[in-house]
């Protein structure tokens, strides 16, 4: 305050250099003013000695002694009438300079205005300061009105403004090349691609130009943006690797794409989480009130079993609890229950295409599985491909992504009785969307299996992809005239 009461004073005197002071300009009057610029009554009475001080040298026109800049600090101000020297416009530019938006711009304003006729011109060539800014200030002062300062709106503009579908395309490759945390304790998602290996793709895949494209430094930054970060290699590397697990991801790549940009195509990722016991035990999470559970995992004969049924490109979400074993009746049953009660969304579609793992339950030489699918294809009059992850990198099947949301949702809660455990994963959400949730009660035994001879007749119904007949393959419907199908429906 003792600054600015200062600054207004020389504003002031400003104006008396440009008008003839008229005589008999009593004390009482400079004291006025300098009320005012003080605000308050307590301002006012705490500055009285200096402002009695500078009065006095207004009167007798002295010098005033200099301040340093904490203080108000300036070079020595002129008598009445005088001409303002350079101490007085550095006390203006460097007020101007302090202040900020709306406040620096009404500071100058009031010291062109002050100045009188010709004010902007010499606040333009003496101050430096800019006419448009001092214009705005003016029309604030006078209009009783503020401008809105934006300044985030100022600078460059991030990329995606200029490449509305970056981010999206960024997206589609990183999930392509991503993994989800192989402990499921986290939702982090790891790349097995770099910044510039996914800039090399939105060239290759997206059709971008390398002159379109930011640097590299800028896709990482986004990658990480939407929560996909690398990983040490030593700690994503399988426990084994095929020699065609290269060609099975290459493949696995094209299936899914044409299956997505396909409207008659529906992508389904599908897999089973890790039983959990029902009971007291902590599952080492966090929650905000205290709970109590057992220091020690007993064996429990309640558990259950999650099976998840997940729709990528919609990002949707469905999920089956089983007391019993995942077996392959119940994955088709799952499947089943799943496609009465929403195949009417998808109108449309002709083709089921199904990511799953190669497990021993679901994979392409279980008999049981092989021949409940191929019953499904026939009850629903629906194509069946089978795209099937190499073993040890199930966790890049997107439904994987699912079990780490899930687990951090009720990790810190003690997960007693199966009504606790749906509850919970009713209430989790999914990019927003709340799950559905089933409670299968049947119980499925294990070992059903076809003989040779009925898996051989089979056989000739499914067609294999020449070279990794194992991981990828089609099951067309019989027609329902067929005595088969018509059986089966």
């Amino acid at each position: 305050m003792r600054l600015i009461g200062l600054i207004l004073m020389g504003a002031l005197m400003l104006q008396t250099s440009r008008t003839e002071v008229p005589t008999g300009v009593s004390s009482e009057g400079v004291a006025y003013v300098c009320d005012e610029i003080d605000g308050s009554a307590n301002g006012a009475q705490r500055k009285r000695g200096r402002r009695d001080s500078l009065r006095n040298h207004i009167q007798t026109g002295r010098m005033i002694p200099e301040y340093d800049k904490s203080g108000g600090l300036f070079d020595k101000m002129p008598p009445p009438g005088g001409d303002p020297g350079n101490g007085y416009k550095a006390i203006f530019i460097e007020t101007a300079q302090t202040l900020r938006g709306y406040e620096r711009r009404r500071f100058m304003a009031q010291i062109v205005k002050v100045h009188g006729k010709g004010g902007q011109r010499w606040a333009e060539k003496e101050l430096g300061w800019n006419r448009g800014t001092i214009r705005k200030g003016l029309a604030e002062l006078e209009g009783r009105f503020r401008y809105i300062d934006q300044f985030s709106a100022r600078g460059r503009k991030p990329v995606e403004e200029h490449l509305p579908n970056l981010l999206d395309d960024i997206e589609t490759i990183a999930k392509q090349f991503s993994q989800t945390d192989p402990s499921f304790k986290s939702t982090r998602k790891y790349m097995r691609l770099s910044a510039k290996a996914v800039r090399k793709q939105l060239i290759k895949q997206k059709g971008y130009s390398d002159a379109q494209l930011p640097t590299s430094e800028t896709i990482r930054v986004k990658l990480n943006q939407q929560e996909y970060h690398l990983k040490r290699v030593k700690k994503t590397q399988p426990l084994k690797k095929i020699p065609e697990t290269d060609a099975i991801f290459e493949q696995m790549q094209r299936v899914n794409l044409a299956a997505d940009a396909d409207p008659r195509v529906l992508r389904i990722s599908m897999d089973a989480k890790a039983t959990l016991k029902l009971g007291r035990f902590s599952r080492g999470g966090i929650t905000r009130v205290i709970v109590k559970a057992l220091d020690h995992d007993f064996n429990t004969k309640k558990k259950l079993t999650p099976y998840g049924i997940f729709l990528p490109h919609y990002d949707e979400l469905y999920l089956y609890f089983t007391p019993s074993r995942v077996t392959s009746d119940f994955i088709v049953d799952c499947l089943s229950d799943f496609w009465q009660s929403q195949g009417h969304h998808f109108p449309q579609v002709e083709t089921l295409v199904l990511n799953q793992d190669n497990g021993p339950e679901n994979h392409s030489r279980r008999t049981q599985f092989m021949k409940r699918i191929t019953a499904f294809a026939d009850q629903f009059q629906i194509t069946i491909d089978l795209a099937y992850y190499p073993p040890y990198h199930s966790k890049y099947n997107p439904v994987e992504r699912v079990w780490g949301v899930l687990e951090n949702f009720w990790n810190g809660s003690l997960l007693d009785c199966a009504d606790t455990v749906l509850r919970f994963a009713a209430n989790m959400t999914w990019n927003g969307q709340h799950p559905s949730v089933c409670l299968v009660e049947k119980t499925y035994p294990k070992g059903v299996t076809l003989t040779k001879e009925a898996m051989a007749a089979l056989e000739i119904r499914i067609e294999r992809l020449p070279c990794l007949e194992k991981w990828f393959l089609r099951i067309a419907p019989l027609p329902t005239t067929h005595p088969i199908a018509a059986n089966t429906a």
